[in-house]
């Protein structure tokens, strides 16, 4: 039997949630007036939370982010280079959708290999 190990938050979901061989990572949102702002403030949280649980961030094996306008795409493309080696980046899926905060402008969530 594994054991399950939670990272909680004062809310009703938790920042990770690690379970056998992965780490299922929580929504992470950025804060800042720029889509480039809080795309780089979503990151450094995912940072502190891979820290937190020991897993390098390259250990990201699935990402789902979710932006409120399109039209950032290309941006979120970019800015995926500064955290990713070429031919390393992990499996990802990106909608679109409206956020109860109205001043946010991408969410994510991840899943983490802890081997290797």
């Amino acid at each position: 039997m594994s054991t399950i190990t939670r990272i909680s938050t004062p809310y009703s979901y938790a920042t990770a949630v690690v379970a056998g061989d992965y780490a299922f990572i929580g929504l992470h949102r950025g804060f800042g007036e720029s889509f480039a702002e809080q795309f780089e403030c979503a990151f450094a949280g995912l940072q502190k939370t891979f820290a937190d649980i020991g897993v390098p961030l390259e250990n990201m094996v699935k990402v789902n982010v979710w932006l409120k306008h399109i039209e950032d795409l290309p941006k979120m493309e970019k800015l995926f280079y500064n955290y990713f080696a070429e031919g390393n980046f992990p499996a990802r899926m990106t909608a679109t959708t409206k956020f109860i905060d109205r001043d946010c402008l991408l969410m994510v969530d991840r899943v983490a290999y802890l081997k290797g």
